[in-house]
């Protein structure tokens, strides 16, 4: 036996493969993504709380000697585990490595793949088709999100994808879409463009805000960020059936309409619905300007969805 698997018997440390399984779920549960390895980081306590470890056993260390350099290095025998864990995870395209996920986002990450997120549902006995609702990230779908985020807006933009008609839904348009939602309301901080609203569900899988298409998706929308606005569901309803539009310079257009519906409508409690649409508030936008909605998809919601 090697000297590291000696320790790892005589500290009685729980096995590689049920690291492995604790990694994938701790990676779902925070969103897909984790830092590296490194001491304090939430995670390597955060794991070592779930497997019961004693302090013993969290603060053991590995020692190796560089004979060249005449010097030993130690590191922590949990971290190697998790090291070792991950690693493998990364080997069988569970998850990508830090210098993979670097070049998507930036930062040193370990980031579940599109492999890794079915076999996590499949640990949880959750379906695949809540993919679709969840926040939770892929390298996938964030290489989709970073070309959404840094593509150059054509001069002359228009926001129809005709070629919708023609396709299926396949894995690509699935990961498309969800790369969409994830560009939308990371772009607007997960709040809704009119009222602020930013709430997620207590296990902080999902964010109440979702991306709404300006261009619809029947009406062959394009799946872009100057197609795209996040609203919460109650706004993002009144924009579809049109309640509301937007103006040029980005204020809420609210339909006359609504002086005329019943005062005992559109309140919750004393928040009144009417009043904040027909205020030509501003929307809350984005800082990077860049990715605005386009006046373009603007225009044809004002045009053919808004009831004036």
């Amino acid at each position: 036996m090697s000297y590291e698997g000696s320790m790892l018997a005589k500290l009685k440390m729980p096995s590689r493969s049920k690291v492995s399984r604790a990694l994938l779920v701790y990676l779902f549960n925070n969103g897909g993504s984790t830092h590296e390895f490194g001491h304090n980081q939430r995670i390597v306590n955060d794991l070592a709380e779930f497997f019961g470890l004693k302090d013993e056993q969290r603060t053991a260390y590995l020692e190796t000697i560089y004979r060249k350099e005449n010097r030993v290095k130690k590191s922590y025998l949990w971290h190697r585990l998790l090291f070792r864990a991950a690693d493998e995870l990364g080997k069988t395209g569970y998850i990508s490595r830090p210098s993979e996920t670097v070049k998507v986002n930036s930062r040193k990450e370990w980031m579940l793949t599109e492999k890794g997120f079915d076999k996590v549902l499949e640990i949880m006995g959750l379906s695949k088709s809540c993919k679709d609702n969840l926040l939770t990230k892929s390298i996938e779908v964030q290489r989709i999100v970073k070309k959404l985020i840094k593509a150059k807006k054509p001069k002359a933009y228009s926001p129809f994808d005709h070629s919708k008609k023609r396709i299926k839904l396949t894995k690509e348009t699935q990961l498309r879409k969800r790369g969409f939602r994830q560009a939308i309301i990371h772009a607007y901080d997960f709040k809704c463009a009119v009222c602020g609203l930013k709430i997620s569900s207590p296990d902080l899988r999902q964010w109440e805000v979702e991306a709404a298409h300006i261009v619809p998706n029947k009406h062959m929308g394009k799946d872009d960020v100057w197609n795209g606005l996040a609203l919460c569901r109650l706004h993002h309803w009144a924009f579809d059936v049109g309640w509301f539009s937007i103006n040029n310079d980005f204020t809420i257009l609210g339909s006359s309409k609504l002086k005329s519906l019943d005062n005992n409508l559109g309140y919750i409690n004393t928040y009144d619905f009417k009043m904040t649409i027909l205020k030509k508030e501003p929307l809350l936008l984005p800082e990077n300007k860049f990715i605005y909605p386009d006046q373009n998809s603007i225009l044809w919601h004002r045009e053919n969805i808004f009831i004036s």
